[in-house]
């Protein structure tokens, strides 16, 4: 099996760490989207990433997808069973990601306009809704026991990604969200080869 990805993405970061903590054995290949790889482009007519393709020849795309075959082919390594903890996993999940996405907006609005062009408005209102939910995670940190799940995947890889683009910048009157990354080593010490 193969994951395509790129080390600047989230997303991928989410992923890469979840199948090898499933013991999912996955060969991780970079691609540059920019560049319409066709090995990605004939698994993933979007070209995004991350992108899983089966040895059988099955690609599955979108993170969540790729989280959900995971916990699938793994016997529920990643998501409970249990249907309220479930839904709390979905929505912590669901949380970082859409700081991502919202920080994602904010770096392709600076990056693919001209200077003149670019929308403070927009940068400034997907700010804002970084901020709130960083805030709402600071005041609901999710406990962390000794076997994460996928939410606690998705949350590290924001953090990865948002001190990487953003450094300095988020961690005011947050104390339990900077200290989130060691927490999580602890129960992940794999998370190291993850960081570059």
């Amino acid at each position: 099996m193969k994951i395509f990805y790129s080390d600047a993405s989230a997303y991928s970061t989410k992923v890469r760490m979840a199948a090898h903590y499933a013991g999912l054995p996955v060969d991780a290949v970079v691609v540059d989207t920019n560049a319409n790889p066709a090995e990605l482009l004939a698994a993933n007519p979007l070209g995004k990433i991350p992108t899983l393709l089966t040895d059988d020849g099955l690609a599955v795309y979108d993170s969540r997808a790729i989280m959900n075959y995971i916990d699938r082919q793994t016997r529920g390594s990643l998501y409970p069973r249990n249907a309220a903890k479930r839904t709390e996993v979905d929505v912590l999940e669901a949380t970082a990601d859409g700081i991502c996405d919202s920080l994602l907006s904010i770096v392709y609005e600076r990056r693919t306009r001209p200077e003149d062009k670019v929308h403070q408005p927009w940068i400034d209102r997907q700010w804002q809704k970084v901020e709130r939910a960083l805030d709402h995670l600071e005041a609901n940190m999710p406990r962390l026991g000794k076997k994460p799940h996928a939410g606690h995947f998705a949350l590290a890889a924001m953090l990865r990604y948002i001190e990487m683009r953003f450094s300095g910048k988020w961690q005011r009157g947050r104390p339990k969200l900077k200290r989130y990354l060691t927490r999580f080593e602890a129960v992940f010490p794999d998370y190291a080869s993850f960081k570059d």
